[in-house]
């Protein structure tokens, strides 16, 4: 039975490695996912709207979009009290960006100060573009 479990294992992790990123598409502008803390997630939930075809990256045409994230993070025990454990937070950010370039490569920041989140679009010279706006969190 353990030959079996460990067998089943190592080819769903095979099946994984070969599934990497897409080469970016020239014609539209790549945004990359950072999030900034260790144990966390950021997700790419939807583009104008419309629900995103891959949680790990957006590519959009050139022009004005609106970016939205799933980022989820603990907020540490001190930020609540003395005697409490972590806390899970769950939530949605809201990007602008109205000059998407084709062929450009942005990356998104997320982050959070106790419980409020904050996320970051920067263009290749790193200047910041976009700022998010939260859209509702909650406990996870």
């Amino acid at each position: 039975m353990r030959m079996l479990i460990l067998t089943g294992g190592v080819l769903t992790l095979a099946g994984c490695a070969g599934f990497g990123m897409p080469v970016p598409d020239p014609t539209q502008a790549w945004i990359d996912l950072n999030p900034r803390q260790q144990d966390t997630a950021l997700q790419a939930l939807e583009v104008d709207n419309q629900a995103n075809q891959d949680q790990r990256y957006f590519e959009v045409q050139p022009g004005s979009h609106e970016l939205t994230v799933r980022y989820q993070f603990p907020v540490a025990a001190t930020n609540i009290g003395p005697d409490a454990e972590p806390l899970w937070r769950d939530c949605q950010l809201n990007v602008k960006f109205k000059d998407f370039n084709a062929g450009q490569r942005y990356q998104l920041q997320a982050g959070s100060i106790g419980f409020r989140p904050w996320a970051r679009l920067y263009d290749e010279q790193r200047n910041v573009v976009g700022q998010g706006i939260p859209a509702g969190c909650q406990r996870t």
